[in-house]
């Protein structure tokens, strides 16, 4: 069976996502960063994809320019933002990023020009012509990048390599065009973009992780009563000793009661803030002092990691809120 040029582009974007995650998940996992130069060294296939499907729908140089906007915004985050003192000292590399920045600009103004002056109303009826719709995907692509910036900075996601990875994927996956699931067994034609496809599976991942830490907190012992179950859905009982050295929330403080005495409390949350490594060794002592020899820790998992397995029911099934509500009476 021959394949077309777009479904070639699809499963390369597929290939490429899984190459870039497994190595990112293995990085995430164990050092607790990914470099920025593993998100600048995988975004080269990611450009060439990008082009190749360009020439391959014969876009015009408004929507070239729109992506070189979008790739130029996304890359404040691995190489940050020229100023205008660092482009009077002639830097060569400033200088052309700057002017990589007022390509992309005249693009977007251009292409908004161009195919945004009727609205969506075309993408909605079908009567948008293949030029506008490509514009409009390389559009979403920076809406996206834009929302997983702006949740990185509200805090909403806590991992600078959790907001390049998604900004990532955003620019690699822009829309279902190139993309065909395995079982797509529906034929609505408004889906939501691939990357929070992506994101929506790898949170539904997150959901039986409180019956894992069950199963293990009952297996260790650690589930003793109500007063146990409190924490064992979303944490675990861990040697004092061990704490330093693994990636994890110290949730067991020393409080002082109202009548003047100490006793150790549970929280339920991580504490907003990672207490540097002279604050926990204080709280360790003072757990210590009451003769605590274990405490309840929640586990730092990496979001890339969880994000990693969740390709699976992408590339299977495609949007989970097109199966959602296909299935709604």
């Amino acid at each position: 069976m021959q394949l077309a040029p777009i479904d070639i582009l699809g499963y390369a974007r597929w290939l490429t996502l899984i190459g870039c995650f497994a190595y990112a998940a293995w990085m995430d996992k164990v050092e607790r960063r990914v470099a920025n130069e593993h998100w600048i060294a995988w975004s080269k296939p990611v450009i060439f994809i990008w082009v190749l499907e360009f020439l391959v729908r014969e876009a015009d140089w408004t929507i070239y320019a729109s992506a070189a906007g979008v790739l130029a915004y996304a890359s404040i985050s691995v190489i940050g933002r020229p100023t205008l003192s660092d482009i009077r000292t002639g830097n060569p590399l400033d200088i052309a990023v700057a002017s990589w920045y007022i390509f992309g600009i005249a693009g977007i103004i251009g292409g908004g020009l161009q195919y945004a002056s009727s609205g969506l109303t075309p993408l909605f009826d079908g009567s948008a012509d293949e030029q506008m719709i490509l514009w409009f995907e390389v559009m979403t692509a920076l809406a996206m990048v834009l929302l997983f910036e702006f949740a990185w900075r509200l805090r909403l996601l806590h991992g600078g390599a959790d907001a390049k990875a998604m900004m990532w994927v955003a620019i690699l996956l822009p829309s279902w065009h190139t993309l065909s699931p395995i079982w797509e067994f529906s034929s609505v034609g408004i889906r939501s973009p691939p990357v929070i496809s992506l994101f929506i599976w790898g949170g539904l991942s997150f959901l039986i992780l409180p019956f894992i830490l069950m199963l293990i907190n009952l297996k260790r012992g650690d589930l003793k009563g109500l007063k146990d179950l409190r924490m064992a859905w979303h944490s675990l009982k861990m040697p004092l000793d061990m704490i330093p050295q693994k990636h994890v929330w110290l949730l067991d403080r020393v409080v002082e009661m109202p009548d003047g005495s100490t006793a150790v409390y549970s929280r339920t949350r991580p504490p907003r803030r990672t207490p540097t490594a002279e604050e926990l060794d204080e709280q360790i002592s003072e757990l210590e002092e009451q003769g605590q020899k274990t405490a309840w820790v929640s586990l730092k998992f990496p979001l890339i990691t969880m994000l990693f397995p969740a390709v699976i029911p992408l590339f299977l099934f495609g949007d989970p809120l097109v199966l959602l509500f296909e299935r709604l009476p």
